[in-house]
């Protein structure tokens, strides 16, 4: 097993700091799908209680990575958002009727409007976080071998 998956004891030494939450520009990436967990929506004014995914996307920066995470809900109002998801991962086509194949996602490579955003904790402080405005219909050419960040190849 790797060294960042094994157990420790209440005696050893520590020293990584884990890595630096990166807020990104408001702009288009190219992100991989790196989490995913089923959970429930609890329920609010507008919305009832329902399933919904939970994603956790990576976009791969010169600062290094940087996540995006997103919550999917599975009711039939928001099903133009969960099929603009499955487009931007290139499991759906414009038109198309799939049954979602949620085995796949984690993995998927895809595209999406990313922006900050600001929010209140619930201890009153400010907090900011990437945040998708939406996906972009999957296109080949956005995922070649290297990625061009300024004048530097970044290889995947």
């Amino acid at each position: 097993m790797s060294e960042n998956f094994t157990e420790m004891t209440w005696d050893d030494s520590i020293e990584s700091d884990g890595m630096q939450y990166q807020i990104l520009p408001e702009g288009e990436y190219n992100f991989t799908v790196t989490g995913f967990e089923r959970s429930r929506f609890p329920g609010s004014a507008k919305v009832p209680s329902c399933p919904k995914a939970v994603l956790t996307l990576t976009v791969d920066t010169p600062q290094g990575p940087a996540t995006v995470r997103t919550d999917i809900l599975l009711y039939r109002n928001f099903e133009w958002r969960i099929s603009s998801f499955f487009r931007c991962i290139g499991q759906k086509k414009q038109g198309e009727k799939i049954t979602m194949n949620w085995s796949k996602v984690l993995g998927s490579r895809g595209r999406a409007k990313i922006r900050p955003r600001t929010y209140t904790d619930k201890w009153n402080n400010q907090k900011e976080v990437n945040d998708v405005e939406y996906f972009i219909d999957y296109d080949p050419k956005f995922f070649t071998e290297t990625e061009n960040y300024g004048d530097d190849p970044i290889p995947f």
